[in-house]
């Protein structure tokens, strides 16, 4: 799309291709620390659906069976309200670590950045630092170039594939999804999703990068309504250090008009989105604190102090340090106490959650019979689910009345997973119901393991007296 200026009639191209960017790799604390989170999050991913619980996939989410397995724990349809849970704690938890510290999901366990940083490690391992990588795409076509535009390719499509066919080994065991890649055995969805999920990873980390937390992610629009004046930020110290300007390392600047700021550009040349952070706060800084390594390295080697660019807040900055910056406000304390009443409640849920279910059908055909003896009998079906990960033997009572009597099995084995239809009558004496509907009770006590128990209330009906 083209405007035109009405002065000059000059029509101008309003969509302009974004410049690559090629962060520069810096050594330094915050460094190290987004180094060590990407090796920890990405052995977890990748070692996880590897690891072996009571002979089983210790992570497997088993769609086509209706199961989630997590560590000895098989987690059904029933359970949604655990995975309800889960997702309010993800969701209040990255809302008060951003109201506390702003973008460190973004700059250190997205798996976006987890993935891009991954990928330009493999990059400057095969081209080189960032001006060779510079001068390699700026040169012309020639057997080096080729080489390692091919070996890097290689390598991004080998890791890519490896992280699809890992994505894949959560939702299908992974031992047999592998067997079936050696032996070309896979079906065509389980193909579909490794080769997608490959394709995904190699265009997002290769390709797209920055442009992802630019333009697709929706976390960088809506982050500004969590920030507050002590919320900790990345900031440029204007007031140390401008004027910008370079000089000698010994030289005295301040009689020069300049601040600290040498004007090296470095703090731009290491940042993954291509931002200046001396222009101030911009939705494009995703708190990696690359550019604070980066600046302290400067600082040291011109003997000033650190702390240039740092962490900070806006209340601290605006006052020039009087003010200190207040963790405890009611933002955090609100997302807090969500996050500790849900973390409580679930913790509960899971502790006191009983592997089994039964829901109680009656007999819609016949509402209740009378025997020859005088008594009032009832028919119902028990649909039973055993939902641990072994077979279960148990032990149906019937409470609500003394007179109650049960009669089916009261003993019986479910296997891990199915769903038992058990058949049962009731009968109570005519003399004992009062009125034409009574409460009752089945309890199912499980003989094996921590032999747990559940109930479930139905109607007992009979005629009016």
């Amino acid at each position: 799309m083209f405007s035109k200026d009405s002065n000059d009639e000059v029509y101008r191209d309003l969509y302009v291709s974004p410049d690559k960017i090629y962060p520069r790799q810096i050594n330094g604390f915050f460094s190290r620390l987004r180094v060590f989170t990407v090796i920890l999050l990405l052995g977890l991913y990748y070692i996880f659906p590897w690891i072996l619980w009571n002979g089983e996939q210790a992570i497997l989410l088993d769609l086509p069976a209706r199961q989630f397995r997590y560590f000895g724990i098989t987690f059904w349809p029933q359970d949604f309200i655990y995975l309800t849970l889960l997702l309010i704690v993800a969701a209040v938890g990255l809302f008060l670590f951003t109201t506390l510290a702003g973008r460190v999901w973004c700059g250190y366990a997205c798996p976006q950045t987890v993935w891009t940083e991954t990928f330009l490690w493999i990059e400057e391992l095969v081209e080189g630092n960032r001006n060779k990588r510079i001068k390699l795409d700026n040169s012309p076509w020639n057997l080096n170039k080729i080489t390692r535009k091919t070996t890097k390719h290689f390598l991004w499509v080998t890791f890519a594939l490896f992280t699809g066919f890992t994505f894949v080994g959560y939702f299908s065991p992974i031992r047999e999804l592998s067997t079936g890649i050696i032996e070309m055995t896979l079906g065509s969805w389980e193909w579909f999703w490794v080769l997608f999920y490959s394709l995904a990873t190699y265009g997002n980390a290769g390709w797209l990068r920055e442009q992802v937390c630019l333009h697709m992610c929706p976390y960088a629009r809506f982050q500004s309504s969590m920030f507050d004046k002590d919320t900790l930020i990345v900031s440029y110290d204007k007031n140390r250090g401008e004027n910008r300007g370079k000089r000698k390392k010994d030289s005295d600047y301040q009689l020069k008009g300049l601040g600290d700021c040498i004007e090296c550009e470095q703090c731009v040349q290491v940042c993954p989105t291509g931002i200046d952070i001396r222009e101030g706060l911009q939705y494009e800084c995703i708190a990696c604190a690359a550019c604070i390594d980066v600046c302290d390295n400067v600082m040291d080697k011109m003997g000033y102090d650190q702390g240039l660019i740092k962490y900070t807040t806006e209340v601290t900055e605006l006052s020039n340090g009087k003010e200190k910056t207040k963790f405890l406000r009611p933002k955090t304390i609100y997302y807090s106490s969500i996050f500790i009443v849900v973390i409580i409640a679930f913790i509960y849920l899971i502790s006191n959650r009983v592997p089994m279910d039964m829901n109680v059908i009656r007999d819609r055909n016949n509402l209740f019979s009378e025997t020859f003896s005088g008594e009032i009998e009832n028919t119902y079906t028990l649909k039973i689910l055993n939902m641990s990960q072994a077979s279960q033997n148990y032990e149906l009572t019937a409470t609500g009345f003394d007179s109650i009597l049960l009669m089916g099995k009261q003993h019986f084995t479910v296997d891990s997973g199915e769903v038992y239809l058990l058949p049962i009558r009731l009968r109570i004496s005519a003399e004992e119901l009062p009125k034409r509907s009574n409460d009752i009770q089945f309890v199912l006590q499980a003989l094996n393991g921590h032999k747990q128990k559940m109930k479930s209330n139905a109607k007992f009906l009979g005629p009016k007296k």
